[in-house]
């Protein structure tokens, strides 16, 4: 595979952004097998974007020829006050995400925070170092990789630490090329203003769009704004313990405006889902509504959805026939104890 399609692969959605092209390229001219690390919080059940979508885009980096990693960040759950806090909690939902990941992306190296933590002793060294250099004002500014408002009154220190550390996470695992969903580039912008003073390897950034929630944008007047897939509400997606009937009833529900191809969450699942993992996505529908359509190409599929020739009912119908076919398989083999199902619904 020549350096044109790895960039490629890694730039296909749903990639939104990468800083930068060139730095990218000139990577793949040096190294034929580069780093890569992506971040995850311990928060909740897994569903169709933080497990399918992000890990779907892992695998493109590892058919580039790429090294990846996913780091699941306990230490970091528990500063965050996820799974309320609690370090058994925490544990016992790791083993979880750590088994979703090893069956979709079986390439990629997990690594835990508190494994990294206990095993590189001059992490923390480091860590003080680093902060040096992060004024209280930045690392409020920070905060919203959390989830977290700079004007949030019940900050703790801990979560202080939350940037600073993440920061340093990607220089202790060595990484070439940091990736994360758009919510978190703030943090990989500090990484590439500080690491320079500190000379430190800086790494390109990969920044993925977030698959957005099922339910109709919020209307803030000038604009519509899409929700993301939310692991807190369970109307917003589709999650991985989801049955066969559930995505379906769900994708029936979705928010899917005839003609609008702005904010669609069934063309974005079309996009970063389907047209990922199969070479066609067929609409089977009767003879007199104009009999079954085959697509090749989303943006057919996008211009015939624009010009009403593929109506929401049949897109609906067939975004949940896929959906069943990469999920059910992901769900068969993933246990999800009731013990588990129990602690992380508490934790809501």
């Amino acid at each position: 595979m020549d350096i044109t399609e790895k960039v490629d692969l890694i730039q296909r959605p749903p990639t939104e952004e990468v800083v930068t092209q060139d730095e990218l390229i000139e990577l793949f001219k040096t190294n034929s097998s580069p780093q890569h690390y992506i971040g995850l919080e311990i928060s909740g059940f897994l569903h169709l974007g933080s497990l399918i979508s992000t890990g779907f885009k892992i695998n493109d980096f590892v058919k580039a020829g790429v090294k990846c990693k996913i780091f699941l960040a306990d230490w970091h759950t528990l500063i965050n006050d996820k799974l309320g806090g609690d370090w058994e909690t925490i544990s016992k939902v790791s083993k979880y995400y750590q088994d979703a990941f090893k069956l979709v992306c079986p390439d990629a190296e997990i690594v835990f925070g508190s494994k990294l933590y206990e095993e590189k002793t001059e992490y923390w060294s480091e860590l003080v170092k680093f902060t040096k250099h992060m004024s209280i004002a930045r690392t409020m500014r920070t905060l919203t990789i959390m989830g977290r408002s700079e004007d949030d009154t019940k900050i703790d220190v801990a979560k202080l630490l939350y940037p600073a550390m993440q920061a340093v996470d990607i220089h202790s695992l060595d990484v070439d090329i940091a990736h994360a969903g758009m919510d978190q580039r703030k943090i990989h912008m500090l990484v590439r203003e500080i690491f320079p003073k500190m000379k430190w390897k800086v790494p390109v950034a990969v920044h993925h769009k977030l698959l957005p929630g099922l339910s109709k944008p919020a209307d803030t007047g000038d604009s519509q704004i899409l929700g993301k897939m939310s692991k807190s509400d369970p109307n917003s997606g589709i999650f991985i313990q989801n049955t066969d009937d559930e995505i379906k009833k769900k994708i029936s529900k979705a928010w899917c405006e005839e003609t609008n191809i702005q904010n669609n969450p069934l063309l974005e699942i079309s996009k970063t889902i389907i047209f990922h993992e199969f070479n066609e996505m067929l609409v089977e529908r009767p003879e007199k509504f104009g009999g079954n359509v085959s697509y090749t190409d989303y943006n057919q599929l996008e211009k015939d959805f624009a010009e009403k020739k593929l109506h929401p009912g049949d897109l609906k119908q067939t975004v949940g026939n896929y959906l069943v076919k990469v999920i059910s398989p992901i769900r068969e083999k993933l246990n999800l104890s009731e013990e588990l199902n129990a602690m992380i619904k508490k934790s809501f």
